[in-house]
Parts: structure tokens; C-alpha cells; sequence
């Protein structure tokens, strides 16, 4: 059985219109350590009383073991109607739920000596990249692997972490970052600002089985596309790793 234990809010701050980004420490004076890519699950109880669980990946930058005190990030979408979403918009600063975790393989793998790094998302599944961005570091200095994000949204205010990205494509020249919106381009696009889905750019980067490990994260019709156009591409699947979020909730395919 998983042990549960409570989570204080002590920040929060939107991100997007719908999306929410909530900062909490343990409140029980022990740590919430994680691997990069993993994630904890919140859980409560719905209005008649039947117990209920979401879970969402940890989107804190992770480039230190964390200890009693630190605090971890998550992205939340609100969904109108959604129990969780009145969870999380009735809880204050100082606010307490019960969570459990981490959980989850969806990480970078210390035997990996692949060449480039294909990450791409949609919505909240970004979060995983954003964690992992000291490894990617790591990666990139270490054995001079490549990195390219492809990340999907409908507009530009809907980019989650974007200006992180941003920040760390200018600071690391072997990071790409790719922005692929589906309904509006900013007014001066960067040049790999992409209109459309990011399954209908996957093939401009010409997906190699010889030097890529691929990552998957986020909207299942999106994963499901692209899993199949990576399979297309000749990477087998052991190089293609993947969660689809379903009402939030990450599940390791």
C-alpha cells in the first residue's frame, strides 16, 4: 500500500488561462525526493464520499536531492465541472491535501548513449521536460547529446514553461525548442515556431533509429500519432517512451 502523507501549498500562479502552476512541501518534516519525469497522485474525496485520485507529473527543475522543506512544482488543468478542479481552486495558501508518490519510469536512463533526444508534448504533459532540464544539461556537456522539444498548444499564452525553454535553448546551443501551435502564432514568430500539431512536424527532424531516443507525454490522440510515425521511422519501441495524460492522470504505456 502506498503511504500517504500531507501536502501544504505555499505558492500558486497561473500559467496558462486553464492551467494552474501549485507549489507544496511536505508537511510531515520529510522530503519529497524524485527521479525527473516521475510523478505523485492527489487524493480526495467526491461529493458522495467515494475516494478519488489524480495524478500529476512533478515539474520542479531537479538538480539537487531535495530535502524536508524543498518544494516540489505541479501543473494543474482546470476542467469546468471537474471535482479535482474545485479542489485545487478552493485550496489557500497555507492549504493542505494528502498525496502519495512518487511514481513512475517515465525518465532519462543513466545507460542511454543515444545521440539526440526527441521530447515532445502537449499541455501539462511539458512538465516532465522541465524537470529533466539539468540532466538534459548533463547530457548535452557530457557526451555532447542533442536535444529537441517539440511542444503543442493552441496559442502562445498556452505554451507552459515556455520562457524556462526559452531560456535554456539560449544558454545551450545542442537544445532546440520548437513551439508547434495549432491555432495562433505569435505577432514576430521565433524561426522554430511551427503552425499545426507537433505529430505534423515529427518528420522534419527526420526521427533515426541509429541516434534518437524519443519521448511522449500528453494527449493521447497526440501520443498515439506519433508513436506510430516514430515506429514508421524505423525506432523500435524500447526507444520510444510514453505516458498519455487521461483527466490528468499519467499512465505509463
Amino acid at each position: 500500500m502506498p503511504v500517504h502523507f500531507p501536502l501544504k501549498l505555499v505558492a500558486r500562479r497561473m500559467l496558462a488561462p486553464t492551467v494552474g502552476h501549485y507549489q507544496f512541501v511536505r508537511d510531515d518534516g520529510q522530503p519529497l525526493d524524485f527521479q525527473p519525469g516521475q510523478f505523485i497522485q492527489i487524493h480526495f474525496q467526491h461529493a458522495d464520499g467515494t475516494e478519488a485520485r489524480r495524478s500529476y507529473s512533478l515539474a520542479t527543475i531537479h538538480d539537487h536531492t531535495l530535502g524536508p522543506g524543498d518544494a516540489v512544482d505541479i501543473a494543474v488543468s482546470f476542467v469546468p465541472g471537474g471535482a479535482a478542479t474545485a479542489l485545487f481552486e478552493g485550496l489557500d495558501i497555507g492549504g493542505q491535501l494528502m498525496g502519495s508518490g512518487p511514481y513512475g519510469r517515465f525518465c532519462l536512463q543513466p545507460g542511454d548513449h543515444n545521440a539526440r533526444y526527441l521530447l515532445i508534448a502537449t499541455g501539462t504533459g511539458v512538465t516532465p521536460y522541465r524537470s529533466m532540464l539539468p540532466q538534459l544539461a548533463q547530457a548535452m556537456a557530457g557526451r555532447g547529446a542533442e536535444v529537441v522539444l517539440l511542444q503543442g498548444a493552441r496559442t502562445p499564452g498556452e505554451l507552459l514553461y515556455s520562457e524556462d525553454f526559452h531560456s535554456f535553448a539560449e544558454d545551450h546551443p545542442g537544445f532546440r525548442y520548437v513551439p508547434c501551435l495549432s491555432r495562433e502564432r505569435p505577432a514576430d514568430p521565433h524561426p522554430d515556431v511551427r503552425h499545426g500539431y507537433v505529430q505534423q512536424h515529427l518528420a522534419e527532424f527526420a526521427p533515426d533509429p541509429a541516434r534518437d531516443i524519443a519521448y511522449l507525454c500528453g494527449n493521447p490522440d497526440m501520443v498515439d500519432a506519433c508513436f506510430e510515425a516514430l515506429k514508421g521511422a524505423g525506432l523500435p519501441v524500447p526507444q520510444i517512451r510514453r505516458e498519455k495524460y487521461v483527466s490528468s492522470t499519467p499512465v505509463k504505456r
